[in-house]
């Protein structure tokens, strides 16, 4: 099993309820392959970059996931048939993502005056 992330994007005109519809079918061809995951956000809907079949905003949704070689191929197959997903990239990893440490509290010395 190898580890892979996945993002795409919805086109944000649908309702909330087909949005989550259609990432529970996305993640259901994953998992019909043997994928495992480990990790999968809605991020929300945020502007992109530049204009992508006639939108200017998406909802963007996070894979983060552990299955064999044929897991992409098949989950990339299933974004080019949905016409409501109107952008998407998976990345093969070669190590574990290493999770974010919580923010340090400034010490004492340096709390009040300057460096």
């Amino acid at each position: 099993m190898e580890l892979y992330e996945s993002l795409f994007i919805i086109r944000p005109s649908i309702t909330d309820e087909e949005t989550n519809a259609l990432i529970e079918k996305m993640k259901a061809v994953a998992e019909k392959t043997g994928a495992q995951f480990i990790k999968s956000e809605n991020w929300g809907r945020k502007k992109l970059a530049y204009e992508v079949r006639r939108e200017r905003k998406g909802t963007y949704v996070y894979f983060y996931f552990k299955g064999p070689n044929n897991t992409v191929g098949e989950l990339e197959r299933a974004y080019r048939l949905e016409d409501n997903i109107i952008k998407f990239l998976t990345v093969h990893l070669e190590k574990e993502l290493v999770p974010r440490r919580a923010p340090e509290a400034p010490s004492e010395e340096f709390a009040g005056g300057r460096i």
